[in-house]
């Protein structure tokens, strides 16, 4: 018995900080590994997606302005900037006539940010240096939710929610590809060998395998219900996903096999999920329950859940590592 709560105690301490965006308080919280709540930072109206800059100093947070996709409204037009040293807004990227901006990626090589937009549908291209605009990009689809670079960050890979296909973009040209996926087409992840994008398609029940070389679809991972987030463990051997409506758990998949292999409830529907830097640990958003999820990931079981404020609605965690 001592030394299982030894090994518990270790686990704990050996988890990253997190931050935490707070879609319906507007806020970005900052949690310890225990689940303490240190300080926020108010953002704009419905932030949704956070990710690091490459240098690790900033965090990008993007503010929405609407709860949820699906909701009819012009929506918000910028990007918050917080300073991850002092925990602080260090400042806002306006995007103008660009409106809804929703899922983020950051270059592998410039640090320059995509960003997905819903009001006008499309991608941008933006540098968070000069804290401008540098072009749009048509993604040939409705419905633009997340977003992510392909190897060497040459293409992005956009997921057209409501038209049921991933946008392959290529970065220089503007070229498009557009790779028919599933039903609603939401999170995705590059392998650790660059070669195969993993892509959840959440009303399908299904994750898709897109070959970064041909950009096809090779293969795909049938999946308990509703899969809407995805990662993948350094060794390239799990994916961890999110499972939404109806599916209010945390799914394991193994690549070789192209099965899942278990879930881990959550008692309610996640809306994100996150890796650590390790692969150790998950973290999932339950922006109803208002709690975030810490999974062991070898283990398959909760170890700890963060508590946020009445009425924080607390959606993607990013561990600060």
């Amino acid at each position: 018995m001592r030394g299982l709560i030894l090994l518990t105690a270790l686990a704990l301490q050996a988890q990253p900080d997190v931050a935490v965006v707070e879609k319906i308080a507007g806020k970005v919280g900052f949690y310890t590994s225990a689940g303490a709540r240190t300080s926020d930072v108010k953002v704009g109206t419905y932030p949704h997606e956070i990710v690091r800059s490459l240098d690790g100093k900033s965090l990008f947070v993007t503010d929405n302005g609407i709860l949820w996709m699906q909701y009819a409204g012009k929506g918000g037009n910028t990007i918050s900037v917080i300073d991850v040293a002092t925990r602080t807004k260090s400042g806002v990227i306006d995007l103008g006539e660009y409106r809804r901006p929703h899922g983020m990626a950051v270059h592998p090589v410039t640090g320059q940010i995509v960003v997905t937009i819903e009001n006008p549908d499309g991608l941008l291209l933006v540098d968070p240096k000069e804290k401008k605009v540098l072009r749009k990009f048509d993604v040939q689809g409705k419905s633009p939710h997340m977003v992510l670079f392909g190897p060497g960050g040459k293409r992005a890979y956009v997921s057209n929610t409501n038209s049921g296909t991933v946008a392959s973009i290529e970065m220089a040209t503007g070229k498009v590809t557009l790779i028919p996926t599933g039903k609603y087409p939401q999170g995705g992840v590059l392998a650790p060998d660059g070669k195969t994008i993993y892509l959840t398609n959440a009303e399908s029940n299904k994750i898709s395998l897109i070959n970064t070389a041909t950009d096809r679809v090779t293969g795909e991972i049938a999946t308990s219900v509703y899969p809407n987030r995805v990662t993948i463990t350094p060794d390239g051997k799990t994916l961890v996903y999110s499972l939404g409506q109806g599916g209010e758990a945390v799914g394991f998949a193994d690549v070789a096999s192209r099965k899942e292999t278990g879930t881990v409830g959550l008692g309610g529907q996640p809306l994100s999920l996150t890796l650590s830097k390790d692969g150790k640990f998950a973290f999932s958003g339950v922006q109803a329950a208002g709690k975030i999820h810490v999974i062991d990931v070898a283990q398959r079981k909760i170890i700890r859940t963060i508590v946020t404020p009445k009425d924080a609605g607390p959606d993607p965690a990013l561990p600060l590592e």
